[in-house]
């Protein structure tokens, strides 16, 4: 994610403008794929950054999860099913942070919010 992030960001409008032609023929109105391009980019850089130091690694894993889900209908909807695989297979990844995101020891959540025992 971070990766996704980082590389789109200096060229956001390039990218929106591509995600926005590649879905010209689909039933969603240019504008909000063009806008969703964007929120697609700062999100990945998002969620790069915070499970790279494992901060809120749950909510993090669970939006990655549900920007997924919004990519995997997407490419549906523009049948690319060329890409399903690799979008689903980083799906079943941020499906398996979420479930196990409390066993991180070195994560910045294990040292910031856990429990003191009394």
């Amino acid at each position: 994610m971070l990766g996704h992030g980082l590389v789109r960001l200096p060229k956001l409008p390039a990218f929106a403008s591509h995600v926005s032609t590649t879905f010209a023929e689909s039933i969603l109105p240019q504008s909000l794929v063009y806008g969703y391009a964007y929120v697609i980019a700062l999100t990945e850089l998002i969620i790069g950054i915070l499970l790279v130091l494992g901060l809120f690694t749950k909510q993090a894993s669970l939006i990655g999860a549900i920007l997924m889900i919004s990519l995997i209908f997407g490419s549906c909807l523009i049948e690319n099913f060329g890409v399903l695989t690799s979008q689903m297979v980083h799906g079943a990844i941020f499906a398996l942070l979420l479930q196990f995101a409390h066993h991180d020891v070195y994560a910045l959540d294990q040292r910031l919010f856990r429990k003191k025992s009394s």
